[in-house]
């Protein structure tokens, strides 16, 4: 079966999965990336079941408001139901990592805005310990070589991600090389360097419901 194939499932599965949850006043988060846009496809379907998303990203709110869902601000959010999102990876442990389309940030907020933290993915994302996948960080630019540097003396080979800047206004280093045994603790050590806006791992704010599809099923844990 095709990787998106199995994206589809679990965007659906997703949909299953809070619609008994929602009514007229419920605000539903939306995160970032191809998995998520499934979800933002079915989401549009069942738009008449909930009042509004709040979105992680400017790609993710024009898809949504393409097909109808009305979007408002965080701020206007008197409280946020479920925030669904994708991962880069995601650990027995239900730490994840993140960051690959640039959204980390407004995806960390909303994610700690939630009353629960939904990610699906497929199977190929669901690993023993994060850090395959480089880890997003992203900086103020003026801090960059800074940041960089510390990084090194964590143990990671920053590479600056050319060409993108985020919805912030921000850039991306992504480490390649971290050992990531306990993402509790580097999540907090790397946020703590000056300059840093954020980093992709999500452990803090940990998933609550992991949603995985594979050519065997769905699974939820």
């Amino acid at each position: 079966m095709k990787t998106d194939d199995l994206k589809k499932i679990a965007a659906q599965a997703a949909i299953t999965y809070i619609e008994p949850k929602l009514n007229l006043e419920s605000i539903v988060g939306v995160g970032t990336g191809s998995t998520t846009n499934h979800f933002i496809d079915a989401l549009g379907t069942i738009r008449h079941k909930f009042d509004a998303a709040v979105s992680s990203s400017a790609a993710s709110t024009a898809r949504l408001e393409d097909l109808g869902v009305h979007v408002i601000d965080l701020n206007a959010a008197p409280r946020v139901l479920v925030y669904v999102d994708g991962a880069d990876e995601v650990e027995p442990g239900k730490a994840a990592l993140k960051g690959g389309g640039g959204a980390l940030t407004r995806e960390k907020i909303v994610v700690a805005a939630s009353d629960e933290f939904v990610c699906i993915v497929d199977d190929s994302k669901y690993v023993d310990r994060l850090g395959s996948f480089p880890l997003p960080v992203e900086v103020i630019p003026m801090a960059r070589s800074f940041v960089a540097r510390r990084l090194v003396e964590l143990g990671g080979d920053p590479i600056y991600r050319d060409g993108l800047i985020t919805d912030n206004g921000n850039v991306i280093l992504d480490v390649h090389g971290l050992n990531i045994d306990d993402p509790d603790a580097l999540e907090s050590k790397i946020s703590n360097i000056a300059g840093v806006v954020t980093n992709g791992i999500f452990a803090a704010n940990r998933v609550n419901t992991l949603i995985v599809a594979s050519a065997e099923g769905v699974s939820i844990r």
